[in-house]
């Protein structure tokens, strides 16, 4: 019989080769018979036989094939623990590269600097892949942010706000503001390769309305537009519609803008003491109000549709959105799943 190239045999193939080969083994047949009987070459024959003997049948079954999972990497178990570290907690600026973000390029660039290991852009992307790492979008953090003033406030101060929240019987609420304008059209439009489509101008006026608005973790919106600046009067005025409107006291969690701080603010605050309190987030830590999220809500729906060329379908546009929102106590609800405000949830 010609020998075949075991090569070229699927697994299962494989398999029922070396086990006529133990069969025959058994049977007394010398490893040449065996060899020309089966088809394979006298020193296939001879490592199987020497499996079988020293591992019994399980060493005869189908592994997987190729280079086994750990074998001849460039990287040691460790030094991919460190990598993997590294970019959790470093930014590649906080290590003096020249990159912002960490792309397969800055990963490669680390591991060379780090180990004096040259890899190929592809492998750096298998050994991210491998590591369960994925290209996402950053969240925007601010340089001026505090670290420990976060901490803080995800520690001591939020849980504080709460446990009283539940002791007063008062109701959270987390506020910000917002602009909406007339000519911000964004998102992506298809069309034949290499014909950018065109977006058209949306006329002379550019048409701006502003927005304050609350959320709580129950569901509930609560939301006021304003046609011009938005100064104190505006801002106490919702604060009298929030109170007005909540059958509870309230408790109200706001960033830091000026307008937030003023006198005329602070003094109405102080009349009104049982039934608002106002508290700061932590500066520059948008990502942390969950009404932001009602904000992106807002804006991907009025960046979305046909613009409107008048305030009056602006704001008509917004109220009718805010409007839905409210009654979807639900969506309200997932705001407070973004992973950096589920804390609030």
């Amino acid at each position: 019989m010609d020998k075949d190239d075991a090569r070229k045999l699927s697994p299962a193939e494989q398999h029922e080769r070396r086990r006529q080969v133990i069969r025959a083994h058994q049977r007394g047949r010398s490893k040449t018979e065996i060899a020309l009987e089966i088809g394979l070459s006298h020193t296939a024959v001879t490592r199987i036989i020497a499996r079988y003997e020293a591992e019994g049948m399980a060493a005869l079954a189908p592994r997987k094939r190729g280079r086994r999972d750990g074998e001849d990497r460039a990287l040691t178990a460790e030094q991919e623990a460190e990598i993997g570290r590294i970019i959790c907690d470093k930014r590649p600026e906080q290590l003096k590269m020249d990159f912002a973000l960490w792309s397969r390029s800055a990963v490669m660039q680390l591991i060379a600097d780090k180990f004096d290991i040259h890899l190929h852009v592809r492998s750096v992307g298998k050994y991210l892949r491998r590591w369960g790492f994925t290209p996402q979008k950053p969240i925007r953090r601010a340089y001026e942010q505090s670290p420990q003033a976060v901490g803080k406030w995800l520690e001591q101060t939020y849980p504080e706000i709460a446990r009283r929240a539940r002791k007063e019987d008062a109701e959270i609420h987390w506020g910000d503001e917002t602009a909406l304008v007339n000519t911000d059209v964004r998102g992506r439009s298809f069309a034949p390769r290499g014909k950018t489509p065109v977006t058209l101008a949306v006329g002379g006026t550019r048409e701006k309305l502003s927005m304050i608005a609350t959320v709580t973790n129950q569901g509930k919106a609560r939301w006021m537009i304003i046609d011009g600046a938005f100064n104190h009067e505006r801002l106490i005025e919702f604060f009298e519609a929030l109170v007005k409107d909540t059958q509870r006291k309230v408790f109200l969690i706001l960033d830091n803008l000026p307008v937030h701080h003023c006198k005329p603010v602070k003094a109405w605050l102080a009349e009104h003491g049982e039934q608002i309190e106002v508290f700061h987030l932590p500066s520059y830590s948008p990502e942390l109000n969950p009404e932001e999220r009602l904000n992106a809500d807002l804006k991907h729906v009025v960046r979305t549709a046909a613009p409107a060329r008048t305030k009056a379908k602006l704001r008509s546009a917004a109220e009718a959105h805010m409007t839905t929102i409210c009654e979807e106590p639900e969506r309200v609800k997932c705001y407070f799943q973004d992973p950096h405000v589920k804390y609030a949830a």
